[in-house]
């Protein structure tokens, strides 16, 4: 069988796989935020918090709270790197340095996982696990429990009440994320990866030969950032190490894992608004935008362009020959079309065209199908804008799930979609103006600006991957970058949670001959071209100046 065939063969059952989880995972995260009833783990939680979990909150309230939490995670979190030295199971690690343990900080918390050092020789055991673990599971629930609330949003009317943030995160973590993290985790062993809490040893390699590896919880942290998009990883080659990803059956499962909430959620959507065809119409754009970009990112990686990949044959320098270059480029295009930033090869050795791809997966606002909840709110986003457009090419009042979309409605979605490129191009320009900073670059030119095109892009869509080559590990481009995670993870929440308030209050408009229907092949190819159209006009002289460059030389 040909790699090719195989490719092919690998991504095909990846979408059987999804097919069949959508429905049953959908429908268990619908019961899961619509029940009234609270487990008795969750209730101690909410005791132990000063939480009321039959009060719900307003937007402003649920806004208020989602930033709290988020400013409190990054206080702990940073003085958590800074004391590692004088704690339990640090492995005799130093402290963490403060430029690298405030970009750490914020990066977990933002669901981003951006790491700007090498894991397996910074952070010891307890910072691992009770520290950048526990904000793989939390700042996952954090972006599910905010789409929960825009659905709700569309859902509900005459109301200013949008749920309780608490029991939202709470229900997230606990029903969802940690009993399929344990189970995946369990897979994850059984293929090969390592969960104990030995410190540094020796062992045995394929080649009869010893050498010193660090143990450690690699399989539960692997699967949670899998499963809640976060990125990241214990060793510093990411799942490209065999403690991380162990053989291509294991490669698939993590690829399965990433896709798996996101995919799922639409069909949460279509219950908790009560047409089930609304959800398979967001599912199908993002179907289409995931599957066109994978389709692509493969066939140029397998078409392996320039003048090096000609010359010998094929494009493995920087994939892994277990994974060859259909399934690696899979595994590249799934992480960055979500917010996960995972890579079992090295984006920054693909082609140029490829790599163009994968920055363009991020460009689009994660929506495809993005990360876990920030994919949903994202594409509901894309589609109010749609609407709109429509409804100004007909000139009718835009109506979208019963709601009328206004001045107010269309100016947060058109804020939420600005803030993203705003900062990417800023602090792409503030970087590429200095010459201290681009003295960070590995290459030169095209190459060059790739390199810091794409470090802006994966921080500001809290993606996390990175184009390796660049040196990111200092003072300013950790402030820098840092900055850029949390502006692009709370600005657009703040957005998106006023927006779900505006529409809550709003009497619902009964559909009309002149509604235009959103669960149709129509308003589906509606909003892929309005996506395409946006992040072309906002990013293509960006990546005129990179990618497209080098690819053409």
């Amino acid at each position: 069988m040909s790699s090719t065939t195989a490719g092919l063969l690998f991504i095909a059952s990846l979408i059987l796989a999804l097919a069949a989880t959508h429905r049953p995972l959908g429908d268990y995260m619908y019961r899961v935020y619509t029940g009234t009833r609270h487990l008795a783990a969750e209730r101690v939680i909410y005791r132990l918090i000063g939480v009321r979990p039959d009060a719900e909150q307003r937007w402003s309230g649920y806004a208020r709270s989602v930033l709290a939490f988020s400013a409190i995670s990054i206080l702990f979190l940073y003085a958590f790197q800074r004391l590692q030295d004088k704690l339990i199971l640090s492995l005799g690690f130093p402290p963490v340095t403060d430029h690298i343990a405030w970009n750490t900080a914020v990066s977990f918390v933002t669901n981003t996982n951006w790491q700007a050092y090498s894991g397996e020789s910074t952070m010891g055991h307890l910072v691992q696990m009770a520290g950048l673990a526990v904000q793989n599971f939390v700042s996952a629930s954090v972006g599910i429990a905010v789409a929960i609330a825009l659905v709700r949003g569309f859902a509900r009317s005459r109301t200013d009440e949008l749920g309780n943030f608490w029991v939202d995160l709470v229900r997230g973590t606990v029903r969802v994320l940690l009993p399929i993290a344990f189970a995946g985790a369990l897979i994850l062993v059984a293929g090969g990866l390592v969960q104990n809490f030995t410190g540094p040893h020796e062992i045995t390699t394929l080649t009869g030969g010893t050498q010193n590896m660090t143990g450690g919880p690699v399989a539960g942290q692997e699967v949670i950032k899998e499963l809640g998009n976060n990125g990241g990883g214990f060793y510093n080659t990411n799942s490209a190490h065999p403690f991380e990803n162990a053989t291509n059956w294991t490669n698939w499962f993590e690829i399965l894992l990433i896709l798996l909430i996101p995919i799922a959620l639409p069909r949460t959507f279509g219950r908790m608004v009560g047409d089930r065809r609304q959800g398979y119409a967001i599912v199908a754009i993002m179907g289409v935008l995931a599957f066109t970009g994978i389709a692509v990112l493969t066939a140029l990686e397998i078409a392996h362009g320039g003048t090096v990949p000609q010359a010998v044959g094929a494009a493995m320098e920087g994939k892994e020959v277990r994974f060859g270059v259909p399934d690696s480029a899979t595994f590249a295009a799934s992480t960055t079309l979500t917010s996960t930033g995972a890579v079992n090869s090295f984006h920054d050795s693909f082609t140029a065209l490829g790599g163009m791809v994968a920055m363009v997966n991020m460009m689009l606002g994660e929506v495809a199908p993005g990360g876990a909840g920030a994919g949903l709110y994202g594409m509901l986003v894309l589609a109010v804008i749609t609407v709109f457009v429509a409804g100004l090419m007909v000139g009718r009042t835009p109506e979208y799930l019963g709601k009328k979309i206004g001045a107010r409605e269309i100016k947060l979605a058109s804020l939420y979609f600005l803030v993203t490129p705003a900062l990417v191009l800023t602090g792409t320009a503030l970087a590429m103006g200095s010459p201290e900073q681009r003295a960070g670059m590995l290459n030169s030119g095209p190459h060059g600006f790739s390199e810091v095109l794409y470090a802006f892009t994966s921080a500001s869509n809290n993606n996390g991957s990175a184009f390796a080559g660049i040196t990111v590990n200092t003072p300013w481009y950790d402030t820098a970058l840092g900055l850029c995670m949390a502006f692009g993870r709370f600005l657009p929440i703040v957005l998106v949670l006023a927006l779900a308030g505006s529409l809550a209050r709003q009497a619902p408009v009964p559909a009309s001959a002149g509604t235009l229907p959103t669960h149709r092949p129509q308003f589906v190819g509606m909003v892929i071209g309005v996506t395409v159209i946006l992040v072309a006009l906002t990013f293509l002289p960006a990546l005129a100046l990179g990618p497209l460059a080098e690819g053409l030389l």
